[in-house]
This record gives structure tokens, sequence and C-alpha cells, in this order.
């Protein structure tokens, strides 16, 4: 049988179209790798990237990849409004069809070590393949951002696990996981311009700061629209549903007298994830998955 991974990998640049394409290009026409889709945020100057693949060939065109946005973004004097620490940010990956966690796991850590091999651009492990309790957070290892990260990180505490205790100081650096399941990635927008508004409600919507325990969010600004959004990462759709983080979003904005104008949702997502917020908001009874006729194709 053949093994599916689902990797969800994030650089720095959603700005200049001509360096998008290009670290996107590495993951184009290889064989065993599936381009799911990008998903470029100008605002956030970031780029969501969604690839299946099997795990040899996704793993040489990841890493392609990752050499690619190194080589064309300088951390130096990036900018943006999404919390980042390098310049091929994230490399995520996730068990998708005959493969095992701990098979992630590993592929991960080779994904790592080869990145700083290759790369020399230091590496820190999340998720499954975390050195510490801490480090199993990513807000932890993203403290401070690129900027703030860059004084510290000759400390014992805040030292990549791979590479000398410093940044690069053009490419940052890399952080590598594996997960059981990928993150949602959910955009609550706001319709006010105010950010004080936005980081107070985030703070009472993720986990650290008392709100649901497997999200973590940030008040985040849309220049351009003069709009603020509510920026979720949800790591566990099940326990915690979309509808579930919308209601209290909105909920806690109408008390600034502050209407809810738009929800994004970034990348691609498992179909139960927008089945249960289905059934919640149409107060649908006795619903059977094989009702949805496009479930019935997979079997064709």
């Amino acid at each position: 049988m053949d093994k599916f991974i689902h990797a969800v990998p994030n650089f720095s640049d959603g700005r200049r179209p001509e360096v998008i394409e290009a670290v996107v290009d590495q993951l184009r026409n290889v064989d065993g790798v599936k381009l799911a889709g990008y998903f470029p945020d100008p605002d956030f100057n970031r780029t969501v990237i969604e690839v299946i693949g099997r795990p040899e060939p996704l793993k040489e065109a990841l890493l392609k990849m990752a050499a690619k946005a190194v080589e064309l973004i300088d951390m130096r004097t990036q900018t943006g409004d999404h919390p980042r620490i390098g310049a091929q940010d994230t490399i995520p990956i996730f068990p998708l069809k005959n493969i095992t966690i701990e098979e992630c796991r590993q592929l991960a850590e080779e994904i790592g070590q080869e990145v700083y091999q290759r790369l020399k651009v230091p590496v820190y492990f999340t998720g499954m393949n975390a050195r510490t309790p801490e480090r199993k957070h990513l807000d932890y290892i993203r403290k401070g951002q690129y900027e703030g990260l860059i004084k510290v990180a000759h400390t014992p505490e805040r030292a990549p696990d791979l590479g000398p205790a410093a940044l690069d100081p053009k490419a940052g650096a890399v952080i590598v996981s594996a997960g059981t399941r990928p993150l949602v990635a959910f955009n609550v927008i706001l319709g006010t311009g105010n950010l004080e508004i936005a980081r107070s409600i985030a703070k009472i919507v993720r986990g650290p700061s008392g709100g649901f325990t497997t999200v973590r969010a940030v008040g985040l600004k849309f220049e351009e629209r003069n709009q603020v959004v509510v920026s979720m990462n949800m790591f566990d759709f099940e326990q915690t549903p979309l509808y579930r983080t919308y209601e209290l979003v909105k909920l806690e904005a109408a008390r600034y007298g502050v209407p809810v104008v738009g929800t994004q949702l970034i990348g691609t997502l498992p179909q139960e994830a927008i089945v249960n917020s289905l059934e919640y908001f149409l107060q649908l009874e006795n619903f059977d998955r094989s009702q949805i006729i496009d479930n019935h194709l997979l079997g064709l």
C-alpha cells in the first residue's frame, strides 16, 4: 500500500509574485507529489502551501522548497503581521494515508537534519518532535519573532535544536514538526480597524490565557482593508469546532459594538471540520455523512 503524507509549509513572503512562484515551483511536477494549493497573504506577508505526497519524493521536494525560500527571502528586511522566525518559517507534516505518526515523526527528524546539513540554517523542532515540553508549542518558539529571537538565541532556553546557538542573520531559522492531524487556520474578520479589540479577543480565545486549550490566536490588522482579524490556529477541530470559536469571537466583539463581517479559511481542511459546523448552524438531526453525494465517488 502506498503511503501518503500531508504537509503544510509556510514561508515568509506573500507580496512578491516572482518569489512566491519560485518557491512554490519546487513542489510542482514532481512524481509522487501533488500541490493541492497555495495561499499568499500580502497583509501577513506569508504564504501557506498545501501539498501531499509519498514520503521520499515529498521530503526531497520540501527540502528544495526550503532552499529556494532561504535563497530569495531576507529576514533582515522582511516585515509582516504574522508571527515568524525564518524565511522558510515552518515545515509541518501529518499522516494522511497508510502511514503512522511515528513514521512521520522520523521523517520530520530527517527533514530537520537535512535542512541544517544542506542549508546551514538552524532548526527548531516542535509538535511530536519537540525536545522539551515548552517547545511543543509553536508560540513558545516564536516568542519575540525573528527580531527578538535573534537577540536571545545564544541562551540555552532559546537556542536552536540543530546548529549553533544563533539564528542565521538572513534566513533566520526553520521550525520542523510532525503532528497527528493538520491544524485548521481560521480567521474571523471584525468590522473595525482597532487592533487592540482583536488582540483582546484573541487573548480570550487562545488556550494559554484561559481560552480553548487546542487553539492559538492572535489579533492582526489588514492594512489595505482597515480591518482587524482574530487569526486562529486550531489544532483539534473535533474537540473545538469552528462554530464554537466563531461564536465566542462574535460574542466578545459585540461587547465593543463591533460586528463580525466575514471569515476566512486558509488552506485545506478535512470535510468533518465543515460538517460539524453545518450540523450546528442548521440544527441538523441524525445527519449521515453518506448524504453528501461526493463521498460516494470515493468508492468508484
